[in-house]
C-alpha cells in the first residue's frame, strides 16, 4: 500500500507563489511516474502536472508556465512550485502516481492523502 504526505499550501495573494511537497511512502519511488492533482470545491479531481521517472515532465494548459513539477529521488519527494497564483487555483492539491504522461487521465491509484489546501485571494 502507498502513502502520500501533502504539505505546503496556505492562503496567498494573486500573483504570488507557494511551494508544495509530497512524500510518498513506495520502496520503489525512483521508477514510479507522479502526478500533482487537485479538487476544487463543486468540480472533479484534475491532473495539474505529471513528471516521469526520467524527470520528463507535462503540465495541463491552466498551469502551463507557471508550475514546474519537480522530484527528489533520494528524499521520495515531489514538488510542486506554484508561481504567478490565480483564483482558479484554489483547491486541494493531491499527489498520487500517474498511470502516463497524459494530463488528461486521473490518478493511477485510489489511495489519497489528506491533500493541502491552496487559497488564492484577490
Amino acid at each position: 500500500q502507498v502513502q502520500f504526505v501533502e504539505s505546503g499550501g496556505g492562503l496567498v495573494q494573486a500573483g504570488e507563489s507557494l511551494s508544495l511537497s509530497c512524500v510518498a511512502s513506495v520502496t520503489t519511488f525512483r521508477l514510479i511516474r507522479f502526478g500533482w492533482y487537485r479538487q476544487a470545491p463543486g468540480k472533479q479531481r484534475e491532473t495539474v502536472a505529471v513528471i516521469n521517472w526520467d524527470g520528463i515532465t507535462n503540465y495541463a494548459d491552466s498551469v502551463k508556465g507557471r508550475f514546474t513539477i519537480s522530484r527528489d529521488n533520494a528524499k521520495n519527494r515531489v514538488d510542486l512550485q506554484m508561481n504567478s497564483l490565480r483564483l482558479e487555483d484554489t483547491a486541494v492539491y493531491y499527489c498520487n502516481i500517474a498511470p502516463s504522461m497524459d494530463v488528461t487521465r486521473g490518478a493511477a491509484t485510489a489511495y489519497w492523502g489528506q491533500g493541502t489546501q491552496v487559497t488564492v485571494s484577490s
